[in-house]
């Protein structure tokens, strides 16, 4: 779970909360919903399996701010760093699929709808 995050100038930095070797991972570029959990959650991939990392609501405000400012996201563990890639393009085209979308559960659309497409959002 990338459940800290730090906004610097040019980037988002989301810190697991557990040991990850991303230098054995590659962004997948792919992202889903766990609306049961609240999250957003983004699939890097190695030669075998998929590994999920779970974005959850703790750092959305600054997701949103990362959306809006066009800022490269990275998760980091230990000394080790992955670019999320295509990250704007999934969470944009999430975003707009939550909206209104009650199969999302009424919860996690109200948050979703709160949070990332507020008009007072700085």
């Amino acid at each position: 779970m990338l459940n800290q995050s730090e906004v610097l100038e040019n980037s988002l930095e989301l810190y697991c909360d557990q040991p990850i070797a991303f230098s054995q991972l590659r962004p997948a570029g792919r992202m889903l919903v766990d609306s049961d959990e609240c999250s957003f959650v983004y699939l890097t991939e190695d030669d075998k399996e998929y590994t999920y990392l779970y974005l959850p609501t703790e750092i959305w405000h600054d997701l949103q701010q990362a959306l809006k400012h066009h800022k490269n996201v990275v998760a980091v563990s230990k000394n080790e760093r992955l670019e999320l890639l295509d990250f704007h393009e999934e969470m944009d085209y999430l975003i707009s699929n939550i909206e209104g979308n009650s199969n999302y559960g009424e919860e996690f659309v109200a948050k979703v709808e709160a949070i990332f497409l507020a008009k007072t959002n700085e």
